[in-house]
């Protein structure tokens, strides 16, 4: 099983990724595709799921990586409770 940080930098990956996927669409779609007026709402769906799904992505992502420091930071405290008790 994948731990914490693991999933938050493969998410923050993706979520970066699909953002610049995003912006780079938009940038095509602004130029090659705008000389057609009825296509443009298809490719701005397209563009908005995809930002969308990068910005899911990005937040999943702080969500791990807040579970990843509270995990550490039990093991900490265990670590330091059993080091007072002894």
């Amino acid at each position: 099983m994948p731990r914490h940080e693991d999933k938050y930098i493969s998410k923050l990956l993706f979520g970066f990724g699909a953002i610049i996927a995003a912006v780079m669409l938009l940038f095509f779609v602004g130029v090659e595709r705008m000389q057609d007026n009825d296509d443009w709402y298809w490719w701005g769906m397209a563009d908005a799921a995809l930002f969308c799904t990068g910005i899911y992505f990005i937040a999943s992502a702080c969500i791990h990586k807040m579970k990843s420091d509270i995990v550490r930071k039990q093991k900490m405290r265990n670590i330091q409770k059993s080091s007072d008790v002894e």
